[in-house]
């Protein structure tokens, strides 16, 4: 049987509030199901921001006032999905968590926004979100399956550089992958979220579950992003979707730069380490970008088959795709199997079976 399906991305930036941001999800999946997409990605944080150039406040030692205004604003538009800070796993996946009085559910209604989306559509869908659960935030992507709803949710382990100050660190246990049959492929996913890709035990623990289809959500918008996709790809001979946002500083919510007049925290975006001089870096030049994208699509020998993407909001990326193309290129390299040495080496996470889905 042909092994055939049509993956994509979008590179789409959030809006100003998450009512405009799931709206535009909706539109994109559908367009995306109109191009034949079985599988959509959308970018990190993608539900409820990523507040580039806002640094809080902070300083070692000191927090503003101002700073905290910020993070109730950011704290605001961050979703709940109704789980649990420590994270409930399969009950929170499987609906078995007590409801809200008042409410008679769990969150907000954004989980059961997406797994409309999913539905109606037909797509599989995987966004980035800003994640509330009790007091913290978490960076985290919730996979959304038509048929079954919600199968799944990663939370980002270790957060990058200045993230560490806003949201929590996540559980391994969320490292494990999901699995879905499309279209009679067999299709196993696992997610490492933006500079997770940077981590060798962490890309091993993914690969070690047998994923064929990697997922990278991201906020680096820098050229070197590609070329670790690439290696992604090969390494674990399997395909890789990566999203990213492309902002403009305008599009920045008004918390974060409350004042152009003054130029209090554009300079921020002159040495952005996410973000690459691709374009002009004018302070007060509400045009320029914060952040230009990158986004792609990469295949198991490492060649890039879509993308990067440059400076272009709403980019809607896909590709037909042989999934036994991961098959034939493990007859030289299989990274946990015959390339692994599990005689020599060996991997453990803590609340993570390594072992490959049923």
């Amino acid at each position: 049987m042909v092994q055939h399906l049509t993956i994509g991305l979008s590179q789409s930036r959030t809006l100003s509030s998450l009512s405009l941001t799931l709206s535009a999800l909706w539109q994109t999946t559908k367009q995306a199901a109109e191009k034949g997409v079985s599988i959509l990605l959308f970018p990190e944080a993608y539900l409820g921001g990523y507040p580039r150039t806002c640094s809080f406040g902070t300083s070692v030692g000191s927090r503003s006032e101002r700073g905290r205004e910020q993070f109730l604003a950011y704290f605001k538009s961050a979703v709940d999905l109704g789980d649990t800070p420590e994270g409930a796993c399969d009950d929170w996946i499987e609906n078995k968590l007590p409801l809200n009085g008042d409410t008679g559910r769990r969150g907000d209604g954004t989980r059961q926004y997406l797994e409309n989306v999913a539905r109606e559509t037909g797509v599989f869908i995987v966004t980035g979100v800003v994640e509330k659960a009790g007091g913290s935030l978490y960076c985290a992507a919730v996979y959304v399956d038509p048929r079954r709803g919600v199968i799944g949710k990663r939370r980002k382990m270790m957060p990058t550089g200045s993230e560490r100050l806003i949201w929590a660190q996540g559980s391994s246990s969320t490292l494990k992958v999901v699995t879905t049959t499309i279209k009679g492929v067999r299709v196993v996913m696992g997610c490492a979220i933006c500079w997770e890709n940077y981590m060798p035990l962490l890309r091993y623990s993914l690969y070690s579950q047998g994923v064929n289809l990697w997922l990278a959500p991201t906020a680096d918008a820098r050229d070197t992003w590609e070329p670790l996709m690439r290696v992604v790809a090969c390494e674990g001979r399997c395909f890789v979707l990566s999203a990213n946002q492309c902002v403009k500083q305008k599009d920045l919510p008004s918390w974060i730069i409350p004042s152009r007049a003054d130029g209090e925290g554009l300079g921020e975006t002159l040495s952005d380490p996410l973000n690459p001089p691709k374009s002009s870096r004018l302070v007060g030049d509400d045009d320029h970008f914060v952040s230009v994208g990158g986004s792609c699509i990469v295949g198991p020998q490492g060649k890039t088959l879509a993308g990067p993407s440059w400076e272009r909001d709403n980019d809607l990326l896909y590709i037909e795709v042989d999934f036994e193309d991961c098959e034939r290129g493990r007859l030289d390299f299989d990274a946990v199997g015959h390339y692994s040495r599990p005689d020599a080496f060996k991997l453990t996470v803590e609340g993570l079976d390594l072992n490959p889905p049923p």
